[in-house]
């Protein structure tokens, strides 16, 4: 398995000949080095409808054919765009073709803005856990600090934790640290900050404060080394 971090929170999983997109939000991200027009995946995983996250997935769904998974309401709205969209729901797992996905509870909001200015509600919220190939990868969307995190670790041991350090709209990196010590994943990997003045911070502070993980920082492009 392949993981690969491409700024912001975009995440690229390429498993046993298929390739999983999870918020691929590619134009308007100064530190995402994918090109929309290239892009094939099979399929697309998205964490909520917030415009950084849902992003450029109706084009790349179009031209790919790439099955959308995301919470009803987003995946409601997506199939209303011409798109093959699954509906799911926090707690709710299901296996595809590509790998199991499970969503988890996010403490976050969930809009989607139109080009008219119009305010779409999506749903709730929602990180993904991606397994396959005896692997577990939680992208956590964004979210605040809960203590249930804890608890779905134990349910779902982690390999690979994406986290959110920029603070302001998520956890900050006191906040994320605390989070990995309730998770214990196996390597944690920081996601959405700097990609804004908002959510500036600096990564290796983050890293300083956690304890229970191997720390990754990924330059966009980089992918996650198994150890």
């Amino acid at each position: 398995m392949k993981v690969s971090y491409h700024g912001h929170s975009v995440v690229k999983i390429e498993t046993e000949g298929k390739t999983i997109l999870i918020d691929p939000f590619i134009n308007g991200n100064p530190l995402c080095d994918l090109k929309v027009e290239e892009q094939m995946p099979d399929a697309i995983l998205l964490t909520h409808g917030h415009n950084d996250h849902f992003g450029d997935t109706i084009p790349i769904a179009k031209q790919s054919g790439a099955l959308v998974v995301a919470p009803n309401e987003l995946a409601n709205y997506i199939s209303w765009q011409g798109v093959n969209a699954h509906p799911m729901h926090i707690g709710g797992s299901r296996q595809f073709d590509f790998g199991k996905v499970k969503f988890t509870q996010a403490f976050h909001g969930s809009s989607y803005v139109t080009e008219n200015n119009d305010i779409i509600y999506t749903g709730m919220p929602g990180g993904i856990m991606f397994m396959a190939e005896g692997l577990n990868i939680w992208h956590t969307g964004d979210t605040a600090l809960f203590s249930d995190l804890k608890l779905l670790a134990e349910r779902h041991p982690v390999d690979v934790l994406l986290i959110p350090i920029g603070d302001n709209f998520t956890m900050g990196p006191d906040d994320a640290a605390y989070a990995v010590s309730l998770i214990k994943p196996k390597i944690v990997v920081p996601i959405h900050y700097n990609t804004f003045d908002y959510i500036k911070v600096d990564p290796h502070y983050f890293a300083s404060l956690v304890e229970d993980a191997e720390v990754q920082i990924l330059k966009p492009g980089e992918y996650v080394k198994f150890r």
